[in-house]
């Protein structure tokens, strides 16, 4: 096959151009047995398939492929069509070689306005979508779950990775076996390394959401000792025990119950310890809403010592502690004080040994 090589304003294009269709996929297939993931388009009324790759996705080819457009570049420096400065860069690009192994295609990977972290790969080529969702599933992600796909339909798919995706190929990176680990392993470390080209809070929320997913199932819950303030006072809490179960809510769904048995106690003066209460504790998680959250439930005890506010107060030591993120309390009119944690509170839960496989499942299970 013979493709055109043009040096834009702003990219090195590969395009190749037929109005024979299977030409085109064949020239597109050829790419990404090179390692080159190329976007495919119908082009205008005469009937011309192109097939193309730019800068981006041209640098993590094979080194051939790399080697040969590094010298069509320097060719055209020394014959004064392209600004050297311009070509420097897309030199370092080629140069720089493989992101981490011949077949990544480019990823996007930003922020959305609201601070969220974007993982998505974009193409017009529906086999493109389909390959990298199927390596996805490859690696042990769930579609619907971990990640979304939505195929072409005269204009771009995409195959987008949710936040929980991210999270748990991290943990498969680490905790996974064989195959499975070797390709999270890669899809993390090439996301990281795009995130880090974006710089900045790009890089700084994606390494997050990985170091999160890295994370779970780390420590352990009996042992587990902190102190946190609260409503101005500093609490101790020492963790005894604790695990989570399933159970059947209303209308069928599946409810995670979890259940820690710890001991706190307030600080006085500098070191000393009172108002020391061991209680087990417990809260509720359901999915709730139009967009399935899931939302924690537990109520503050009447009947504990120095009675519901002092237990709120308590409950909330031990979260905040467990997780680093205080949960929400509501007072009711009636004098009930709820105690509601979110999907931020369960991340921070699922560090612990006895928690993580029983959350990963709930959530896997219930996230369709």
């Amino acid at each position: 096959m013979k493709y055109n090589v043009y040096l834009l304003k702003d990219a090195i294009k590969l395009q190749f151009v037929s109005t024979d269709r299977s030409r085109v996929e064949l020239a597109a297939r050829l790419l990404r047995l090179v390692g080159v993931g190329a976007d495919m388009k119908k082009v205008g009324k005469r009937g011309e398939w192109h097939v193309w790759a730019t800068t981006e996705g041209l640098a993590v080819g094979h080194k051939e492929l790399r080697d040969a457009l590094a010298e069509i570049v320097r060719a055209a420096v020394k014959n004064g069509l392209v600004d050297a400065g311009k070509a420097e860069r897309w030199l370092e690009k080629l140069e720089r070689g493989r992101v981490l192994m011949e077949g990544w295609p480019k990823y996007h990977v930003g922020l959305v306005r609201s601070g969220a972290l974007e993982v998505k790969y974009q193409s017009t080529n529906p086999d493109g979508i389909e390959r990298e969702a199927q390596r996805l599933r490859d690696m042990g992600l769930v579609e619907g779950v971990h990640f979304s796909v939505k195929m072409p339909e005269g204009g771009k798919g995409y195959v987008s990775i949710l936040k929980e995706g991210l999270a748990y190929a991290a943990w498969l990176s680490v905790h996974g076996e064989g195959e499975r680990q070797k390709l999270a392993a890669e899809f993390v470390e090439y996301i990281l390394q795009r995130a880090r080209e974006e710089g900045g809070d790009v890089y700084r929320k994606a390494l997050e959401v990985v170091e999160e997913g890295r994370s779970w199932g780390s420590l352990t819950l009996r042992g587990f000792e902190g102190r946190v303030e609260v409503g101005g006072r500093e609490h101790v809490v020492k963790v005894i025990g604790g695990g989570a179960e399933f159970d059947e809510g209303r209308g069928g769904k599946t409810l995670l119950r979890i259940r820690i048995t710890a001991e706190v106690g307030r600080v006085e003066g500098e070191h000393t310890i009172v108002d020391r209460v061991v209680r087990e504790y417990t809260i509720t998680f359901s999915r709730r809403g139009a967009d399935n959250k899931a939302l924690g439930f537990a109520t503050a005890r009447a009947d504990a010592p120095d009675g519901r506010e002092a237990d709120a107060e308590r409950f909330t030591a031990l979260i905040k502690a467990l997780t680093g993120r205080r949960p929400r309390v509501y007072r009711m009119k009636n004098g009930a004080i709820i105690i509601m944690c979110g999907r931020e509170h369960l991340d921070g839960l699922m560090r612990y040994a006895e928690l993580a496989d029983a959350i990963k499942k709930w959530l896997e299970e219930t996230g369709q």
